[in-house]
């Protein structure tokens, strides 16, 4: 009889991707805190073929990478611990260096810091189609880790369901009962974010509005109401179905 166990292994079980899995083999570290934003980077990655890491911290992005090193990272620019170009600074100086580098941020003016950072590419929020996600990642991947036939180019957007998006807003009301001008900017620069991935223009202008006033206390309960607003909407409709 063959002896079955020291024989090549089939192509089937070999790690290589394929065109309708590009990432297959890739283990992203996604590094956002907002839910929402965050599952939506994790649909498109498990869409794609990818593992996947979530952390909403510097420092427990930290602390992931002191366990294992990941082939790309997504990192957020803002973070309630800190700038997320910090740890692009240093993902980018590392030894071996991740592949694919890649920031995001609801701000687009923030372009330039993410790339003088170390980032390979900057996403701006919402991310858009899965098919410019894909190529976001593979443009940076080695030759041995594309797909070597040509991919599908799906142009449909990824969208996370409206639990993430309830979960973020509470969190952000959390964040606006409490007076603490420290966290004043992070809130509002979070829930501009939070407005561009939903596609909530009035609430992305409202916070907009905050995070240019240097924590005016007008603007502060404007836009507390604002969320508000948004999470009894949800919970009607929860109600109502």
């Amino acid at each position: 009889m063959e002896d079955t166990m020291t024989q090549p292994l089939p192509d089937f079980v070999s790690v290589r991707p394929s065109p309708e899995r590009p990432l297959f083999g890739q283990t992203v570290l996604v590094v956002e805190d907002s839910r929402y934003a965050g599952e939506a980077l994790r649909l498109m990655c498990l869409k794609s073929g990818a593992r996947v890491r979530r952390a909403a911290s510097l420092g427990a992005a930290q602390r992931h990478l002191a366990t294992y090193r990941p082939s790309v990272a997504v990192v957020d620019l803002g973070l309630p611990d800190g700038s997320g170009a910090l740890l692009l600074r240093d993902l980018h100086a590392a030894r071996p260096r991740v592949h694919a580098l890649l920031a995001t941020s609801g701000d687009p003016e923030r372009r330039d810091v993410a790339l003088a950072a170390g980032a390979d590419t900057f996403l701006e929020k919402p991310f858009g189609s899965l098919a410019a996600f894909q190529q976001a990642v593979l443009s940076h991947l080695p030759p041995e880790a594309r797909p070597n036939a040509p991919r599908p180019a799906p142009q449909a957007e990824v969208r996370p369901d409206a639990d993430a998006l309830h979960d973020d807003l509470s969190h952000a009301a959390n964040l606006l009962s409490v007076r603490d001008t420290r966290m004043t900017g992070y809130t509002a620069a979070f829930l501009a974010g939070l407005g561009r991935s939903a596609r909530d223009p009035v609430l992305t202008e409202a916070a907009r509005r905050l995070a240019d006033s240097d924590g005016d206390e007008g603007r502060r309960t404007a836009l507390a109401a604002l969320v508000r607003d948004r999470l009894s909407r949800r919970d009607i409709a929860s109600a109502g179905g």
